[in-house]
């Protein structure tokens, strides 16, 4: 099965570590963030991967090649000219995607989340797109009926919402666990262009069914900044 990790960003919030590595980069406990993520989506069968390049593309070219050497299939989608945030960076590797659902996840999350079982609940409710959730502390929400569907997106910190089509149901929050299941039929709702998946989605939810796949066990943890990254570190610690 094919997967894309995203791997393009900046990794800005990680202060003077993204100055000389890129996020991909990144070691934790003995592992670069991109090792540990072709190895999580590999062994739940999606081992068939592509990832996006921007920031110090050459280092994380260099790291895809060892990875390659070590037996597993990684190609990679240059966005070395411009930066393309997760909606337009997916539109632009479409080529390498087949006619089944695929999977996309960032290089920056942790997570000891079954993939295979959130494959499983997508082909289960054949809906366009099925994003795994928790309930987390965090800012920013997908809002969801009680049925798991997308309706909606707010931010707490700043107050914006937005809603997608009308319902007269009370939504709740949700965090994204930064880890999806897509059909390619979504490529026919998507141009060229820098946009998010986030922003894609919040436009087709109101015609199309995305759900949301809750998992609250185990662990999760992103890379996003200093302390989360030593989280995570000590995350993976105590539960070898």
């Amino acid at each position: 099965m094919k997967a894309m990790i995203l791997a393009a960003g900046k990794g800005t919030r990680l202060g003077k570590i993204t100055e000389s590595i890129p996020k991909a980069l990144v070691v934790i406990n003995g592992k670069t963030a991109l090792q540990l993520a072709v190895e999580k989506c590999s062994v739940h069968g999606f081992n068939d991967i592509i990832i996006n390049v921007h920031h110090f593309a050459d280092m994380v070219e260099d790291e895809v090649k060892r990875l390659n050497k070590m037996g597993f299939r990684i190609s990679v989608s240059d966005e070395r000219e411009m930066l393309l945030e997760t909606g337009g960076g997916l539109f632009k590797a479409r080529g390498f995607f087949d006619k089944s659902p695929f999977l996309i996840y960032n290089v920056d999350i942790v997570s000891d989340l079954d993939l295979s079982s959130l494959y499983r609940f997508h082909l289960e409710k054949k809906g366009l797109a099925t994003l795994a959730v928790r309930n987390r502390r965090g800012n920013r929400f997908y809002l969801v009926d009680k049925s798991g569907l997308i309706k909606g997106w707010r931010n707490k910190a700043t107050g914006e919402q937005i809603l997608s089509g009308t319902t007269s149901e009370e939504l709740s929050e949700i965090a994204f666990s930064s880890m999806h299941i897509v059909e390619p039929e979504v490529f026919n709702y998507m141009d060229e262009g820098v946009y998010t998946m986030t922003t894609l989605y919040l436009s087709l939810a109101a015609e199309h069914n995305i759900f949301t796949f809750r998992d609250d066990e185990g662990y999760w943890g992103d890379i996003g900044t200093p302390e989360s990254l030593g989280e995570v570190r000590k995350m993976l610690d105590t539960n070898k």
